[in-house]
C-alpha cells in the first residue's frame, strides 16, 4: 500500500473532516427546518407520531399544500374541531382546502403509512 503525499493526507482529512462538520451541522439544524405540520405532528398527543412518520407527512405536505394551506392545517392537530368546521363549511375556498386535505390525506397515508 502507498501511502499519500502528506499535503495530500492533509487535504483528504480536511475534507473528511469538513464533510462530517457540514453532516452534523444539517442534523443538528433539521429540528429548526422543520415544517409546520411536521412540528404540529411531533407535538401531538399521537401515541404513533414518531420523527420519521411526521418527517414523512411533512414531505407529503410540501408537495401537494400550499405554504398557506399547511399553515392551516397544521392547526387542526391541535384542534381537530376546526377540520370539521372547515369540511362541512359551504365556502368555496373552504371545500377547495377540502378537497386538497383529503387528497394530501390519502397520499400521505400510502407514502407514509
Amino acid at each position: 500500500m502507498t501511502l499519500l503525499p502528506t499535503s495530500l493526507r492533509s487535504a483528504g482529512l480536511c475534507a473528511l473532516l469538513t464533510a462530517q462538520v457540514i453532516s452534523a451541522q444539517m442534523i443538528l439544524v433539521q429540528p429548526a427546518q422543520a415544517g409546520v405540520i411536521e412540528r404540529a405532528c411531533r407535538n401531538s398527543d399521537r401515541s404513533a407520531a414518531s420523527p420519521a412518520l411526521c418527517r414523512c407527512i411533512q414531505k407529503v405536505a410540501n408537495v401537494q399544500l400550499t405554504s398557506s394551506e399547511r399553515k392551516t392545517v397544521s392547526k387542526w392537530f391541535g384542534d381537530p374541531h376546526q377540520a370539521q368546521v372547515v369540511r362541512q363549511s359551504s365556502n368555496h375556498r373552504d371545500e377547495q382546502l377540502w378537497e386538497r386535505y383529503k387528497l394530501f390525506g390519502d397520499t400521505a397515508a400510502k407514502t407514509c403509512g
